[in-house]
């Protein structure tokens, strides 16, 4: 490493007493001229440090005049957990109404300045001082913001029984889960009380509350979404997207919130513009046909991968199977494909989260990329978790946090990059289906939402996580993919706890990369076709 700060005159003297136990903890020993030397250099790197400019001035702040935001309060009543704030926002001068007269409610994950943001959990007290560049473009648009939707503990949940502000409800059926870990804004979006929700997505936690609660989610293609202001789990697999209660308002949503800005380094500099940003003409033309005419010449890969998951509900696939049936009055043509590394990438998922999860999620230590760094949020957070921090972690946070502790102590980068080398070969087998079909369909989820534990429960990790085995089976392997992908609800199913409890399920559409627009037009055929409410 090359040194730039004049040594011997710095005033940040490291001294040989000041580095000899942190090389003692290392196992490294150095002779007294190595020693002395190291100590210098450090002393410059120490200088280097404290010349810094503060960076406040280039964040993303906003301007509090043209985006006002007031009356800022926990509500008494959050709507059987849904609500985490209240606040109210709109631009005094949009540049489109694009969404004008709509609703928005924000996940509890993203950075809306003086708003506090939970992130689920009591780990951290943190109010931002900037917004999240995808607040910022539906304001612009016309929106009205009126609250930050509840999300589940650090947003590692599939089960909506964690949330710091309580357990969020299923709209269908109290007692049951809403799914997570976007699971306020799944129930806000399903009740109507709000028009459009903001989802994001490492493992499937836009699509696990969407098809959790009978509404329209969609995890977009890795990158078009910029995720800039919002708090990570793992760069490499966060998504942020629209939740909304019909396929067109998805479209919508998504057309107001895509395309790069100059800070997320997932987005292609080049290319994404134009027409390419445009969803809803698409959809409106398609829904427009005839019936039979909606899909003609879509071709409808049918995964038998996402059929054959472990403890997989016999309801969910017939209601699936019945679906995708459906399509073929449409016009498309449907027909079986495999993609037999779909069954290994949940595995692939689960060993490649621990290491990078950890440290980007839970301790908000990032590096190697180049986009805005919470900076004020990470100094809240040391190089290890407090025992306190530790024991406001919810189940699936708790059990992240010691496997990364195991990870790191025992696998290290090794075995991390030969999980992400494996991903290389299932993505690819995501794509030469895709070149044989526009999009490939199978269940969201493979069983209907689980019964939540009762409030008051003390039961361990283990039992509470045992809920949700295999939940994401075919949702968390988009994540790691960057395939886009859309939870439609297709119909009703009887709860595994109780028969004469029905809750919905859901189909998910996978396309090809870029081509989110495709799941768009698809599901919206579909939608336009069949009422879900009624199968």
């Amino acid at each position: 490493m090359s040194v730039v700060i004049q040594l011997g005159t710095t005033e940040h003297q490291v001294t040989e007493e000041d580095l000899q136990p942190i090389l003692t903890k290392a196992g490294l020993e150095l002779s007294d001229p190595l020693l002395q030397d190291y100590s210098t250099l450090l002393s410059g790197l120490d200088a280097a440090i404290a010349s810094l400019p503060d960076d406040k001035a280039v964040k993303p702040h906003p301007d509090l005049t043209k985006y006002p935001r007031t009356d800022i309060h926990i509500p008494d009543d959050n709507e059987f957990g849904a609500w985490a704030t209240k606040v109210t926002a709109k631009c005094t001068s949009p540049t489109s109404d694009l969404l004008k007269g709509r609703t928005v409610a924000l996940k509890d994950n993203m950075a809306f300045a003086g708003v506090r943001c939970t992130n689920g959990t009591a780990m951290v007290d943190w109010v931002p001082d900037i917004d999240a560049t995808i607040i910022t473009r539906v304001l612009d648009a016309g929106a009205t913001i009126i609250g930050k939707a509840a999300c589940e503990n650090s947003c590692l949940e599939a089960l909506s029984g964690t949330a710091v502000t309580g357990q969020v409800h299923n709209p269908y059926a109290k007692g049951y889960s809403a799914g997570g870990s976007s699971s306020g804004s799944g129930r806000l979006v399903s009740t109507q009380s709000v028009d459009l929700a903001f989802g994001c997505d490492q493992g499937g936690s836009i699509r696990i509350p969407s098809s959790s609660c009978g509404i329209v989610g969609l995890k977009p293609t890795h990158g078009l979404v910029p995720y800039t202001g919002i708090l990570s789990l793992d760069a490499t697999i966060d998504h942020a997207g629209p939740m909304a209660n019909n396929v067109r308002d998805c479209a919508l949503f998504l057309e107001a919130i895509a395309g790069p800005d100059g800070w997320d380094d997932r987005q292609p500099p080049f290319g994404l513009e134009g027409d390419r940003l445009k969803f809803v003409d698409p959809v409106d033309v398609v829904t427009s046909r005839e019936h039979s005419k909606m899909l003609e010449g879509v071709k409808i890969g049918v995964l038998d991968e996402g059929f054959e998951v472990p403890g997989q509900d016999p309801n969910v696939v017939a209601s699936v199977k019945s679906a995708i049936e459906k399509f073929k009055s449409l016009g498309a043509t449907v027909a079986p494909v495999s993609v037999a590394l779909h069954k290994e990438a949940p595995l692939l998922w689960t060993c490649g989260l621990p290491l990078p999860g950890g440290r980007q999620s839970l301790l908000g230590d990032m590096d190697g990329r180049k986009q805005l760094y919470l900076t004020d949020r990470a100094e809240l957070v040391g190089p290890k978790l407090t025992q306190a921090q530790f024991d406001a972690l919810g189940p699936g946070a708790s059990n992240m946090y010691i496997g990364y502790l195991w990870f790191q102590e025992k696998y290290g980068a090794k075995v991390q990059g030969k999980t992400m080398n494996l991903l290389k070969a299932t993505s690819d087998g995501y794509d030469k289906a895709l070149q044989q079909f526009d999009v490939l369909v199978m269940p969201t989820l493979p069983y209907p939402p689980p019964r939540l534990p009762e409030p008051d429960s003390n039961e361990g990790p283990l039992a509470f996580l045992n809920r949700t085995i295999g939940l994401v089976a075919n949702t968390c392997p988009f994540n790691n993919s960057g395939h886009p992908a859309l939870s439609l609800p297709v119909g009703f199913v009887p709860a595994r706890e109780d028969p004469s409890v029905k809750l919905p399920t859901a189909m998910q559409i996978v396309g090809r990369k870029y081509a989110d627009v495709e799941c768009l037009k698809v599901a919206a055929a579909w939608e336009k076709a069949f009422d879900w409410k009624s199968l």
